[in-house]
């Protein structure tokens, strides 16, 4: 159902119509690029599942290019507005603080030339928290965040591995400390995160509630998987499949080292492939962060067994999934882990660091195994362990598909919705009067 104008109609509990922010990132972009991953996912499924049930929900994000349209919609009651702030062009988004307070001023402005209003602002990253924070008393409108990633944890991830972490800077996480404490309400996407703010940043409140991310599991669901590999070109060898952003914490050095422990120990048949699903591809080859991964590849010797697929649309990650014989992610921190659910959806196991969300998705012998950032003879004995005996693959294949139904949009939906009406409540409420209370925990 279309509704004019782009306004909701839908009954549920004064919730007509709902800002979305996510500046750094256009929720409509590649996942697997720079800056574009699971929170593109995110913000992009929960409004189109928003719209859907009638509630009205405009996504704000930066404009990169001067032919960007000022509004498109996308979908059933969803609109996707672009604001501009600072320079039209693409930025990093560490460089986008100071252009945070045009970005409010300019989504003020659009809501009085347009003449709405809204009854939630839910913004994503810390960098549309702010923002929120800034409009959430102009509109006179409850905020619900949801961080994806936290500053303190990317930092000490990045010195785990000996990255650079200057960027994840202490400015980033003053304010992380500071929406935790100012914001209506934050989604966690489970309690390990909700702990880890309550470590990291000194604040235990009641306001941190457990909502996992969801996953489409119209699109994420087992298919042919012969028919899968031939459309890809796969040969018979096995095939270990990662998905992701080209970044330190998500531990493609670690992958690669298990990667050559496999090979060197494999003596069935062809030696298993690496297909990595992620980073830029240019018309001259592969783009910076990859020909870094092929240098490192090239200087342990398995160079010859890694394919290098690049950044590929959303609708076509199930196709990968099929083909594959195992999902690993190897990430030194993930939040939720939003591939090893979507890779289960879809019947392949996976094996996976034990950090962060990760443990409550996968879980050991029932849908694949877990093992600790970095046990490279682990990630190689537990893939291999998998790849040489067909009865625990299927074993897996079914456990990992009975856990993604736990996972689908339509329970996701439904506890967000329940947040939003609690924090809607809790405005309305008259000094001393009732609120409700959100038992979606």
């Amino acid at each position: 159902m279309v509704l004019d104008n782009g306004r909701g109609t839908g009954d549920f509990g004064n919730i007509r119509r709902v800002a979305m922010i996510s500046v750094h990132t256009s929720p409509f972009a590649t996942p697997g690029g720079k800056d574009a991953g699971g929170l593109n996912v995110y913000v992009r499924e929960l409004s189109r599942q928003l719209g859907r049930r009638g509630i009205a929900v405009d996504v704000f994000t930066r404009r990169v290019a001067a032919d960007m349209p000022d509004v498109v919609p996308v979908g059933d009651n969803v609109r996707i507005v672009y604001i501009t702030a600072g320079p039209v062009a693409p930025l990093p988004k560490d460089d986008l603080f100071p252009y945070l307070g045009a970005f409010a001023s300019e989504m003020a402005l659009f809501g009085l030339r347009d003449g709405v209003s809204y009854d939630v602002i839910h913004s994503h990253y810390y960098l549309s928290g702010w923002v929120a924070h800034l409009l959430g008393r102009y509109w006179a409108a409850p905020v619900v965040q949801m961080f994806h990633t936290l500053g303190a944890l990317k930092k000490d991830a990045a010195r785990a591995v000996g990255a650079h972490d200057g960027h994840e800077s202490r400015q980033r996480i003053e304010i992380e400390r500071r929406l935790i404490g100012e914001v209506d309400a934050i989604v966690a996407a489970n309690a390990r995160e909700r702990a880890e703010m309550t470590w990291w940043y000194g604040q235990h409140t009641p306001k941190i509630h457990d909502i996992p991310c969801g996953i489409d599991l119209d699109l994420f669901q087992p298919g042919d998987r012969a028919a899968a590999r031939a459309a890809l070109g796969f040969d018979a060898a096995p095939v270990l499949l990662f998905v992701g952003r080209i970044d330190p914490v998500k531990g493609l050095e670690f992958l690669l080292d298990g990667y050559a422990a496999l090979r060197a120990t494999w003596t069935d048949g062809s030696p298993p492939r690496l297909v990595i699903v992620g980073g830029d591809l240019t018309p001259a080859g592969l783009g910076d962060d990859l020909a870094r991964i092929h240098a490192q590849a090239a200087a342990k010797g398995i160079a010859d067994g890694i394919t290098f697929a690049g950044s590929q649309p959303h609708e076509r990650l199930p196709e990968y999934y099929n083909a594959a014989d195992l999902v690993v992610v190897p990430s030194r921190y993930e939040s939720f882990g939003l591939v090893a659910v979507e890779g289960m959806a879809c019947g392949t196991p996976v094996v996976a660091s034990r950090v962060g969300g990760l443990p409550y998705t996968v879980e050991d012998g029932i849908n694949g195994f877990l093992m600790p950032y970095g046990a490279v003879d682990q990630l190689a004995a537990a893939s291999a362990h998998v790849l040489r005996d067909p009865a625990l693959w299927a074993h897996l294949s079914a456990g990992a598909i009975t856990t993604a139904q736990r996972f689908g949009w339509e329970q996701v939906t439904e506890r967000i919705l329940a947040l939003y009406r609690t924090v809607v409540a809790q405005r309305l409420a008259p000094v001393g009067g009732e609120i409700a209370v959100y038992a979606g925990d």
